[in-house]
């Protein structure tokens, strides 16, 4: 037994994981790596492995049952859909689309085709994101005031060199949006979105956004962000990729009756340690069983989507004045420290409030404008 015929296109970087994820499932029979697929190439695999460029080549000769997509953003909803088409199940890495239109052009493809979307927002998956979702719907915390989440997290300039599109809103044409919001702190944003049971495309009433930057880039690397849900409920995303330090983001309920912590990369709340089930795992379980449900399904990432739409649409970002940060290192290892970014970040979720409101001194510059 070899399990599922499995291809990994785009194994750099993050995609190595998915690659040594496969390997460790082939242990036990329930997949087979078969194929990758790389402009840069194949890099430390099996012999057995067919190497590619692309995975229009891969799927010209290679059966395959399930294919992990790694890649660029905006190269998602094309390789999604040439795999689909083959007949093929896929994983697919956040963001799923850079728009709104790419996301409803993907879900079409996915109902015509009958095949399965996984999107790789790992933390949906954690029995710690689940239980407090669980928490709150059955009242434990009270009436909920709001959601926050919080990122203060260390970029260095290698991370905005190391591809064409990282840093970018819009790369040949074609929209990224990449940025501390959509992509690197996405999880963040989703997490809440699901603690509030407003995962769907229609589950959002409005958002807010306050995109800033410090780096010498198109995107964002701090801002606010305000969603207000369809049942009332206000989501503050407040984070930075020019922190002091780098720390685990959180998610942050505030209830009437207390408040709970999320830290999801730990799969924590507050102290208490919790499992965390694995996507593709469970894409293979879907697979072999369609009533063992997708932990997530593509449109389950509808109103994270509309949270990208907003970014996308929005105004570029505002650059933060030279005298809020100092800049540290040299070369690949150079960074921002953007002046008391914690403190703000802190008061923008205690409060729900952007950035604007509650007057964090590089908001002064978008206010003169």
């Amino acid at each position: 037994m070899t399990g599922a015929r499995v291809a990994v296109v785009g194994i750099h970087g993050h995609g190595a994981s998915h690659v040594r994820n496969v390997a460790r499932l082939a242990e036990s029979g329930r997949a087979e790596l078969v194929a990758v697929a790389d402009p840069r190439g194949g890099g430390e695999l099996p012999a057995d492995v067919q190497v590619f460029a692309g995975l229009d080549e891969l799927l010209a000769v290679t059966e395959v049952d399930v294919v992990v997509i790694c890649t660029p953003i905006q190269t998602h909803v094309p390789l999604a859909e040439l795999a689909m088409r083959a007949g093929a199940d896929v994983l697919l890495e956040k963001p799923p689309t850079a728009s709104l239109a790419e996301f409803e052009a993907l879900s079409a493809v996915v109902a015509e085709t009958g095949r399965a979307c996984q999107v790789g927002f790992q933390a949906q998956a954690s029995e710690a994101t689940l239980t407090l979702a669980s928490m709150i719907a059955e009242g434990q915390l009270g009436e909920i005031r709001g959601i926050s989440a919080t990122g203060k997290w260390v970029r260095k300039a290698q991370y905005f060199q190391r591809a064409r599109w990282s840093g970018r809103r819009r790369l040949d044409g074609i929209d990224v949006v990449d940025g501390a919001v959509t992509n690197p702190l996405a999880h963040a944003t989703a997490a809440a979105l699901l603690l509030d049971g407003s995962t769907g495309i229609d589950d959002i009433r409005s958002i807010e956004t306050e995109l800033y930057r410090a780096n010498p880039i198109e995107s964002d690397d701090t801002s606010s962000v305000r969603i207000t849900t369809s049942r009332g409920t206000p989501i503050l995303v407040a984070v930075t990729l020019c922190a002091t330090e780098h720390l685990e983001a959180s998610v942050i309920v505030h209830g009437s009756a207390g408040q709970a912590v999320l830290t999801y990369q730990s799969d924590l709340i507050g102290d208490t340690k919790y499992g965390r089930a694995d996507l593709l795992e469970n894409l293979l379980a879907h697979r072999a069983d369609p009533a063992v449900p997708l932990y997530v399904p593509l449109q389950a990432t509808g109103g994270f989507t509309r949270v990208v739409e907003a970014v996308r649409t929005a105004a570029d970002p505002v650059p933060i004045p030279d005298a809020l940060v100092r800049w540290e290192g040299e070369g690949l290892e150079r960074r921002p420290i953007l002046l008391d970014v914690e403190k703000w970040i802190d008061r923008a979720s205690d409060e729900l409030a952007l950035f604007s409101e509650i007057g964090a001194p590089w908001t002064q510059s978008k206010r003169e404008n």
